[in-house]
């Protein structure tokens, strides 16, 4: 009998980080700057510093466990071996539904913008949308990781361009630096601490390069590597936007902006902003295809786990991915956004994946108390302080809800 085909391994570290990055520096930033300027105000660095602290201490615990388990489908192999099958499931289809949706809501803005331009259905803009993504990812993941990256050149290339145009006011008004970060009273204290939630949405992403772990030459070594320098670059990128960002001039026209980061570009610059939306839309769709590629590999890691259909953890001969894995989700995106409203979906997905990063953290903290490695014996305590962060974001998200819908 034949072999069952497996991933091909095509991918080292800079495209690790690149689909790292692509991932986490999304359309999140280029929206969420000038609601965490509203919260935070000139405490607006600190709050990105916060939310960069909490994702790093979950990350740290994803480099730990990537090392043991370098396998697709990252979260719900570590779930399983720490806290059990029922509980691995949980955590599996949690990050796949919380791919599905977030995808259907932001072809349903891609569609909303398309709109301007050309006179075309929504329906079928959304449709054509994510069957030519899905192909991309079932083609190779070289190729989706390649497309990946080009745009997450783009992306970066302006936030640096912003960056570097703004250095300047920030260099002449040294006061930011220590501003920034040193609250001026207590009461600011809810303030940032609301601005660090917000941002903590920026860096939801950096957990999807372990589910690419068979796809990942000498992944024990790599994955960890890839982790930590996604997450150095993005807090590093996000501090020195929301620096810019608060030594800008005419701050209200920022905080009034539905584009926000194309307003603070034409401020520092002088330049038009149309460019930067543009940008903004197009990783609109990194966001998407990434996500497909990523829930495709959960799907195609549970299954190998016993924990998902087996027909769901077949590899097509031709292409060496999970072909029937990216229809399923693909079909999942568009049924969802073409039937579906969908309300609050920042709120459900926020508490999802903080679910599922409590549940890792715990399964490092129980892992590690058992394991011969002595890395994660060393740090299985970590995995505990993890859990507490990341349930208490989740009950701090819930109480904020309820002060809003009251």
């Amino acid at each position: 009998m034949s072999e069952p085909e497996k991933l091909r391994r095509t991918l080292n570290t800079p495209l690790l980080v690149f689909y790292g990055i692509g991932v986490t520096i999304g359309a999140g930033i280029f929206a969420l700057i000038g609601e965490v300027l509203t919260l935070a105000g000139d405490q607006a660095p600190l709050s990105f510093l916060i939310a960069g602290i909490v994702a790093g201490m979950t990350g740290l615990s994803y480099a730990l466990l990537s090392r043991i388990f370098p396998r697709a489908g990252g979260e719900a192999v570590f779930v399983n071996n720490g806290l059990g099958p029922m509980a691995a499931r949980l955590a599996g289809y949690g990050i796949v539904v919380t791919a599905i949706i977030s995808s259907a809501v932001i072809s349903i803005a891609f569609s909303g913008y398309l709109l301007v331009f050309i006179n075309t259905p929504a329906q079928l803009i959304i449709t054509l949308l994510i069957v030519v993504l899905s192909a991309i990812a079932a083609i190779g993941v070289i190729q989706s990781v390649f497309f990946a990256a080009i745009i997450t050149l783009a992306e970066v290339g302006i936030l640096v361009v912003v960056a570097a145009a703004g250095f300047p006011l920030v260099a002449e008004s040294p006061h930011w630096l220590v501003t920034g970060f040193a609250p001026n009273n207590l009461a600011a204290l809810s303030g940032i601490l609301s601005g660090a939630l917000l941002a903590f949405f920026a860096f939801i992403g950096f957990e999807d390069i372990e589910n690419m772990a068979e796809e990942t030459h000498n992944p024990s070594h790599v994955l960890p590597r890839a982790i930590f320098w996604t997450l150095g670059i993005t807090v590093l990128v996000y501090l020195s936007i929301s620096l810019v960002a608060i030594a800008a001039p005419d701050r209200q026209s920022l905080l009034d902006s539905d584009a926000p980061m194309a307003t603070l570009f034409e401020a520092v610059t002088g330049l038009d902003g149309r460019p930067v939306a543009a940008v903004a839309t197009i990783a609109m769709v990194n966001g998407i295809l990434i996500q497909i590629v990523m829930a495709s590999r959960v799907l195609y890691g549970m299954a190998n786990e016993g924990l998902a259909p087996k027909l769901l953890g077949k590899v097509n001969a031709k292409t060496r991915t999970p072909v029937r894995a990216t229809a399923l989700v693909a079909i999942s995106i568009i049924v969802l956004a073409l039937l579906f409203p969908i309300a609050r979906l920042a709120a459900v997905t926020s508490i999802v994946t903080l679910s599922v990063f409590a549940m890792v953290n715990l399964s490092l903290a129980r892992i590690g108390r058992r394991h011969e490695d002595t890395l994660l014996k060393r740090f299985h305590l970590w995995g505990y302080l993890g859990m507490a962060m990341s349930i208490g974001l989740i009950l701090y998200n819930l109480q904020l809800d309820l002060l809003i819908s009251h």
